[in-house]
């Protein structure tokens, strides 16, 4: 099996939401000054490539913790919405972009959508003028029952908290994956592979996100 990764790297003062706390990796030891290396992290839950948890916008919903093994593997199906390269900004994506690969949204299926916008990481447009999710667009997925939705924009929707609130309701509880970068080189079907930290009581966490390909 082919590994790609589809996670961002982590890096100092790397930029985030205006109102998320800064990334801060800081040298804490050195080999030459105690004997090994060790580094100082501080960060958001949900900086870089990370996932969501329904905590994360319902004070009585699932912690990371509380989520099940097998929604963060399995197979996956890519739905390429810029297979010309990449959506230009603010681009609305809707109910008509996804209905011609309805079949993929199967209950419980794992969803990957690809918009190009992951070129931007690393500027303040990444988080700013990105192709947005409509709230109708999330309605739609909301109701196909699907088990996990990706992306390689920064969030769903500059309707943010509208979009999370349908996507993490009760009853419906998506796993909401942020900020996937590489898209392009995945084939229709693969297997995703995404675990959180094991943080207790927690909203959302960063991943090592991977596909893992046929060869």
């Amino acid at each position: 099996m082919k590994l790609i990764d589809l996670s961002h790297p982590l890096e100092h003062g790397q930029f985030n939401f205006p109102y998320d706390p800064k990334i801060s990796v800081l040298v804490h030891n050195t080999v030459s000054s105690i004997g090994y290396n060790m580094s100082q992290v501080s960060m958001a839950s949900h900086q870089g490539t990370h996932l969501d948890a329904p905590f994360h916008f319902y004070d009585d919903g699932k912690t990371i913790d509380q989520m099940k093994l097998e929604q963060f593997y399995g197979e996956a199906h890519l739905i390429d919405l810029a297979p010309d390269g990449a959506l230009d900004p603010s681009t609305p994506l809707t109910v008509e972009m996804f209905e011609p690969h309805a079949a993929k949204f199967k209950p419980g299926a794992r969803i990957i959508y690809r918009t190009g916008w992951d070129r931007k990481f690393g500027t303040p447009e990444f988080f700013s003028v990105f192709p947005t999710l409509t709230l109708d667009a999330a309605r739609w997925i909301a109701e196909k029952k699907i088990g996990l939705i990706g992306m390689d924009t920064p969030t769903p929707s500059t309707d943010w908290k509208e979009c999370h609130l349908i996507l993490l309701a009760p009853g419906v509880e998506l796993v909401i994956v942020e900020g996937l970068t590489h898209l392009e080189q995945l084939p229709e079907t693969f297997t995703f592979m995404g675990f959180p930290l094991n943080l207790k009581g927690r909203d959302g966490s960063p991943i090592r996100a991977v596909a893992g390909i046929a060869e």
